[in-house]
This record gives structure tokens, C-alpha cells and sequence, in this order.
């Protein structure tokens, strides 16, 4: 396939205003998430909670000059932020041949459904969201949009449940965050396998987990009083670097040959060091480290606390290794890292162009991709622009249009 496309595997939809009052059951109507226009402006409504669109999230068409973190309704918005047909008049373009979406009022994970109060109105909306991404945003341009689901992450068997009934319908990944403890629920290192209903059912119906930058809805700021430009600068190295330390870490890729993780928009300059870290560490402490729990205590007074222990792992391959067997770096603009994409792996970098947010490339994504990884052979080019989201994804691209438009 002509390198005048790519695939991205970040993206973001603004989600129409009529997606759960069309889709929810009779009953929930009322109680779903819905668009309220009064005197304070646009903005979604849900369980008494006010939640407007931040300009930020819908910045496409837009200088940089002209960015805003001020409420934007729809008619302020570019139709490609929340109309299929329009999104991909966009893709075409910027040279973008498929594209993998993030929700936004749901928050990239889905988790104002698991904070709704109503367990039975939080599932149903998810099943409403699940429904609407597959038979409507994607079915517009099968092959081109990419059906991305959210999960009831209160209960890791409804989790599995839903990864099965839309795996069915056609879904190629899932939606889950970087740090769930964040968001008051158990962490993936959880004693009783909490999780393990929703990890085995994503490895078995191959569809990879991808934990947005973000997804923990919270911002890694070191004092409350710190610049924003300062929280954006440090939030890939702080919360991508430990979401991918925490599942190195874990029980879960051993266990799970076939599982696939994916680290969206969080860079790629960061891997070589923290795989050599991981390496050192495993290295240098295991024997230490292995001798099993350690009792409470304070890492600075020289005591471990009753964290669990590196005996407790299958350390045969190394963190490097493991994570070039399941885990995928995807970035947006990230030259360091491409510069350094032979110690990261050919195999595990994809790119993303991050439409409609402040971040994106578009419209000049493919000519951005060109610059971004020149120097590098078509084989690796194609790689990390088409055929690694192909194989992660388990898509079959589409012929490209005849002509951008």
C-alpha cells in the first residue's frame, strides 16, 4: 500500500446529542445522558451533574492562537469532530486511511458510566455507547472507523460480558484506564485476580486494551500550584512510563500470551530508558526482592511496606522482551523516539494523529508522518503507518481512496 496514508490509533469522537436518548431503553430516557441548551451555554447533562465541551477537545480547523479551554457548543465544532461522513471527508484530507476513536463525554475510559449512582442506567448507557460505535459511527465506513468499546469497569464479569457480545458485532478494541486504583477501584496487582474475568476475556477474543493518557482522571501535578504548561510536559513520563511499569510488573502478560496493551498518546521517547530500568531492576534485585512480604514501613526509612514481592513473578524473560510481546507504544509528533525506535522495537511503535484535539497533526497528518519518520527504510515506515495497527487491531485496511480530497 502507497505511503501517502496511515492508520491512526488515536483519535477522539465527540459523541452526537441524540446517541442514548435514541439508544436507551424506554425507562432510562429520561435519566440518560442528554444535551441541555439555556442561558449558561451547551453542555451534556447527566444524574444532576453539568459537564460542558471544552474547546480543547474540539480544536480541529483551529490556530493555535485560537486554542481555548472555554465551553464550545456543536455549531462551533467542525461536523468531522461528531458526523461519520464528515469525519471522513477529514481522514481523507490529512491521508488518514482508518482511524480508532476515544469517547468523550464518557471520558476516555468510560468512566462517568462507572461513577453514575444508577448501576442499571451506568450499563446501560455503556451498552448504548458499545451499540452506537458500532452500528452507526463505524458501520458509516466499515474498514475506516474502528469500533473501540467502553466497559462497566465496576465489575470485571459485566466487563467480560460486554467484550464478548461486541466482539461479536464486529469491535476491535477496548477502552481502560491507566490507573484504575485512581479511579477507586481495585489495581491490576489486586490479590483476589479482580480483573482477571475482564484481562482473560480480552485475550481471548484478541482485542487489545489501550489506556489513553489520562484515563485515571488524574493529573500528575507535583504541587497543586504548578504550571499547567508543567503538568502537560510531565503527564506522558509520569502516567504512560508507570501504566506500562504497572503491567510489566503484573501477573497478567505471563499468563496471558495473547494479550496486547497499547499506550495511547503517551509518546514513545520514554521506552528505551524504562525498559533498561526494568532490566536493571529485575537484574540487580531479584534475589533481595524475591524473599517474599517485607511487613509495613516507609521505602525512605529503608523499609518496602507490604508491597508484594518479585518472587511472586515470572521473571524467565525479561521486562524488555515481554513488552516487545505485548505491549504497543503509539505517538503523535516524537522524534527522540523515532530516532531510537530500534531499541523500542519496529514492531510495537504505531502513530496518531490525535483528531480534533490541540495535539493533532491534522489536517497535515501525513505530511507531518513523512518528516516525523524520515530516514527510516519504507519496510519500518510502513510498519508504524499501516500495517502494525493492522496486525494489533486484527484489520483488514481498505483500499485507499483514489484521490485525497
Amino acid at each position: 500500500m502507497s505511503l501517502d496514508w496511515l492508520v491512526s490509533v488515536d483519535d477522539h469522537v465527540l459523541e452526537p446529542p441524540h446517541v442514548w436518548q435514541d439508544r436507551l431503553p424506554a425507562g432510562l430516557k429520561e435519566a440518560g445522558p442528554r444535551i441541555v441548551r439555556d442561558d449558561q451555554g451547551e453542555a451534556w447533562v447527566f444524574e444532576g451533574k453539568r459537564m460542558p465541551t471544552t474547546g480543547l477537545s474540539a480544536a480541529a480547523g483551529k490556530k493555535r492562537e485560537e486554542f481555548s479551554p472555554l465551553p464550545v457548543t456543536y455549531e462551533d465544532m467542525r461536523p468531522g469532530c461528531y458526523e461519520p461522513a464528515a469525519r471522513i471527508e477529514d481522514m481523507n484530507r490529512a491521508g488518514v486511511l482508518a482511524s480508532l476513536s476515544f469517547p468523550s463525554f464518557p471520558r476516555f475510559c468510560g468512566q462517568a458510566f462507572t461513577e453514575a449512582d444508577d448501576r442499571e442506567l451506568g450499563l446501560a448507557c455503556v451498552k448504548a455507547y458499545n451499540d452506537w460505535m458500532i452500528e452507526e459511527w463505524c458501520a458509516t465506513a466499515p474498514g475506516r472507523l474502528i469500533p473501540m468499546i467502553i466497559l462497566p469497569l465496576w465489575d470485571p464479569r459485566l466487563a467480560a460480558e460486554e467484550i464478548e457480545r461486541t466482539a461479536a458485532m464486529g469491535a476491535r478494541a477496548i477502552a481502560f484506564s491507566e490507573n484504575p486504583y485512581q479511579l477507586g477501584l481495585p489495581s491490576i496487582h489486586d490479590p483476589s485476580g479482580h480483573w482477571e474475568p475482564m484481562i482473560a476475556a480480552a485475550a481471548e477474543t484478541g482485542m487489545p486494551i489501550c489506556m489513553h493518557l489520562g484515563s485515571s482522571s488524574r493529573l500528575p501535578a507535583t504541587s497543586p500550584d504548578m504550571p499547567m504548561a508543567g503538568v502537560i510536559a510531565l503527564t506522558p513520563v509520569a502516567s504512560t512510563a508507570a501504566a506500562c511499569i504497572d503491567w510489566l510488573f503484573s501477573p497478567w502478560l505471563p499468563r496471558y500470551p495473547d494479550l496486547k496493551l497499547c499506550l495511547s498518546e503517551g509518546g514513545i521517547g520514554w521506552i528505551p530508558y524504562v525498559l533498561e530500568r526494568c532490566d536493571h531492576v529485575v537484574e540487580v534485585h531479584r534475589a533481595w526482592a524475591a524473599k517474599g512480604d517485607f511487613g509495613g514501613g516507609d521505602l525512605t526509612t529503608g523499609s518496602v511496606g507490604d508491597r508484594s514481592d518479585l518472587g511472586g513473578l515470572d521473571l524467565s524473560v525479561l521486562p524488555s522482551e515481554r513488552f516487545r510481546q505485548h505491549i504497543f507504544g503509539c505517538f503523535i509528533e516524537d522524534p527522540f523516539g523515532v530516532g531510537a525506535i530500534e531499541k523500542i522495537g519496529v514492531d510495537n511503535v504505531m502513530i496518531e494523529t490525535d483528531y480534533p484535539h490541540t495535539d493533532s497533526t491534522w489536517p497535515n497528518s501525513i505530511e507531518v508522518a513523512h518528516k516525523e519518520l524520515a530516514g527510516l527504510s519504507d519496510e519500518v515506515k510502513r510498519k508504524v503507518m499501516q500495517t502494525n495497527a493492522a496486525r494489533v487491531f486484527n484489520l483488514e485496511l481498505p483500499e485507499p481512496p483514489a484521490t485525497r480530497q
